[in-house]
């Protein structure tokens, strides 16, 4: 039970001014044909994971990559159509990418 639902059930007869969110933008994702391939490096001793193939809209890519790194609560960027996020979350990432929709395919290690 979250904060809102709490004030709620506190007073019931509260109407609120803020307008209730819209379903996020990353659910109206371009979804492709091709896999998005999942990869894991090392770079100066450190894990990364990489997510490449995407053939959508880079503003589209920028939002998955956005979502993807709120929800694992780690950091990342995204640079030449690469998401890289910081550690090794491969089954995560995957997983992820699946309930939206998305093929994925796993390379190396």
């Amino acid at each position: 039970m979250d904060l809102q639902d709490q004030l709620k059930h506190l007073f019931p007869d509260h109407v609120s001014n803020e307008p209730e969110k819209e379903q996020q933008e990353t659910d109206n994702l371009w979804i492709q044909d091709d896999p998005i391939i999942c990869k894991y490096e090392k770079r100066k001793g450190k894990p990364i994971t990489i997510l490449e193939g995407y053939t959508g809209t880079t503003g589209d890519f920028k939002a998955l990559a956005k979502d993807i790194k709120t929800r694992l609560s780690v950091g990342g960027s995204f640079k030449d159509d690469k998401i890289i996020i910081q550690g090794d979350y491969r089954d995560k990432i995957m997983q992820i990418l699946k309930d939206k929709g998305f093929k994925v395919k796993r390379v190396g290690g």
